[in-house]
């Protein structure tokens, strides 16, 4: 059975999917996809089937809604989180599992973004709060501070969480120019610190792929109903954490310039 195929927007992320569509890995359910052409908008309401790039929306309350759409058409909306799929991650999972919590930092640094483009930093950097949540499961936010310089582009954002267990977590987005793109790790475990992200190996697939993968065996009904309402709990909670955050930044004793 082939599905016919549409990609939504062709920037950097659209034109990967695009590549994929038309070259599909051999004898992958993506085999049974068929790119049909693309356009600009996101159509549920049409009654399709949907791929969106993270983050799906700038407001838990719009995700909520675009998800209530797709289950009240019977469609399968599917938000694109390569950042769970890098070996990098896959291997930093198996490093942390079965480990109990002291208190742990993950610092993401990188270039400046355009943020009427992309997004309050909370946002654009979900990926790297999907990290925390599927690493240690349910977070509350305990407070969250924002520094910006505008005359130097410099921004920092920092937020801390408690774990389910009262376990404390802080997530840091920091950017500036020339800032050099990495993630710096210090989770510490009652067996000892994990100081630095585990050496993983290049994959055979690439990432866009593997996540074409998914969509097309949720496609195919190859993806358990357990398996789907657990990553639509993870992906909402992470847009509501990202709310929750940029409203701590944004009371007036916590903005500087």
């Amino acid at each position: 059975m082939m599905s016919g195929t549409v990609v939504i927007g062709i920037g950097i992320a659209g034109s990967l999917r695009i590549r994929d569509l038309l070259n599909p890995l051999p004898s992958s359910p993506v085999e049974h996809l068929k790119l049909l052409g693309f356009v600009s908008r996101m159509f549920l309401e049409a009654g399709k089937h949907v791929l969106v790039e993270y983050p799906m929306s700038l407001s838990a309350k719009t995700a909520h809604e675009l998800w209530g759409l797709a289950e009240q058409k019977g469609k399968i909306l599917h938000v694109e989180h390569i950042e769970l799929l890098t070996e990098e991650y896959k291997q930093l999972k198996k490093e942390v599992e079965g480990k109990e919590l002291v208190k742990g930092t993950l610092h993401f640094t990188g270039g400046p973004l355009d943020e009427e483009r992309s997004g309050f930093p909370a946002f654009s950097g979900i990926a790297r709060l999907s990290w925390l949540v599927d690493l240690f499961g349910d977070l509350t936010v305990t407070s969250a501070t924002r520094e910006e310089q505008k005359e130097k582009n410099y921004s920092r954002m920092t937020a801390h969480f408690l774990t389910a267990d009262k376990r404390p977590l802080t997530w840091i987005e920091e950017r500036a120019p020339g800032m050099k793109r990495d993630k710096i790790i210090n989770f510490c475990f009652k067996s000892g610190c994990l100081e630095r992200l585990p050496d993983a190996p290049r994959s055979a697939v690439g990432i866009f792929m593997q996540d074409l993968i998914l969509f097309a065996k949720k496609l195919l009904g190859q993806i358990s109903k357990e398996e789907l309402a657990a990553e639509k709990r993870r992906i909402l909670l992470c847009l509501e954490l990202a709310e929750e955050i940029k409203m701590h930044c944004e009371q007036p004793q916590n903005i500087y310039s």
